[in-house]
């Protein structure tokens, strides 16, 4: 039997993004009967830990040196990387040794070496990127990696408009809501003005505690794995430019995107600028005035046919196949 290590970051403060997505091709690894085991510090993160165990998939503790990794990835078929924080030379000496590897990134490869790269991005395909010697490309929407629990509400055709007296709201910001943006947006919502039945997702009782102080109308619940559920019972979803972009648009959700950090940037651009998302703000800029803010959410709960505009845009954009097609390269490699 085939066996891939997956290295990728987690933590309280990197949050589960790299977990996720590496998740949704592990799954799809398994139902072709490979085994996979991780390679990271997963207990830091007891929800994303659950989430893993959850598919009978092992866990080594995460490894630093470029020595390290040759030692402990050796021993697998293939190696899938996720990382920000790796050091550099850690990539080429892994491929070195003689063992097949793809790497996932987000526009800066941020010294990533590897057979195949992935870059999961809207529009990452217009990019020309000088590649390394070797090296296969894989770029765009066509590749995002979607997980089973996202797959199996995807839906049949594009959402049509609904009219509600009182939308339903959705806001989630990763597993660990590392830049507490769930106060800041909550604060938004109330400054529209407007009726709304809001749930925001706090990773932490400081969080909670926060946002239960903002508004009393807010219903304040902890992570959850009924994600895809919860959005597609929401009328409007807001949450992190992040990985779970692609996830919302795959299940044809009305999203309004915050930019929590710099690199989510180019995500949020693309996003807002091919109309398949609408752009609540940059977090920074929110907390220090959320009247932009509020006006965006203000017409997303007020303009049933916005909505269903955005969410019909960005069903089109992913179709849940992605990882079908990252993991026949990643197969290729290995035969």
């Amino acid at each position: 039997m085939r066996h891939v290590g997956v290295r990728c970051d987690v933590g309280p403060a990197r949050g589960v993004g790299h977990v996720m997505r590496c998740l949704a091709l592990a799954e799809e690894l398994q139902r072709r009967g490979l085994t996979v085991e991780f390679v990271c510090d997963v207990h830091t993160v007891p929800w994303a830990a659950a989430q893993i165990a959850a598919r009978g998939i092992a866990v080594r503790p995460a490894v630093w040196t470029a020595a390290e990794h040759v030692e402990v990835l050796s021993r697998y078929d293939a190696v899938v990387f996720d990382s920000y924080d790796l050091a550099v030379d850690v990539y080429p000496a892994v491929r070195a040794a003689g063992v097949p590897t793809l790497a996932i990134v987000d526009g800066d490869f941020r010294g990533a070496v590897a057979d195949v790269l992935v870059d999961q991005n809207l529009a990452a395909e217009l990019d020309r990127p000088v590649l390394p010697p070797g090296t296969v490309r894989l770029a765009g929407l066509d590749y995002v990696l979607i997980r089973d629990e996202i797959r199996a509400l995807r839906p049949s055709e594009p959402p049509a408009p609904r009219e509600v007296a009182v939308p339903k709201v959705f806001a989630f910001f990763g597993g660990t809501d590392a830049f507490g943006a769930g106060p800041a947006v909550t604060r938004a919502l109330v400054a529209t003005g407007v009726p709304f039945d809001a749930t925001v997702v706090a990773p932490t009782p400081e969080l909670a505690a926060q946002i239960a102080a903002v508004s009393e109308r807010v219903k304040v619940i902890g992570p959850t794995d009924q994600l895809a559920k919860a959005v597609r019972e929401a009328d409007v979803t807001i949450s992190a430019s992040g990985t779970s972009t692609w996830e919302l648009l795959c299940l044809g959700a009305t999203a309004g995107l915050v930019c929590v950090v710099d690199n989510q940037v180019m995500g949020y651009e693309r996003a807002i600028g091919t109309g398949t998302a609408a752009g609540v703000g940059v977090l920074s800029e929110l907390r220090a005035d959320p009247t932009a803010a509020s006006a965006v959410l203000k017409r997303l709960l007020t303009d049933a046919a916005e909505r269903a505009r955005l969410a019909a845009a960005g069903w089109r954009m992913v179709d849940g196949q992605g990882r079908v097609r990252v993991a026949d390269a990643l197969l290729h490699l290995i035969s």
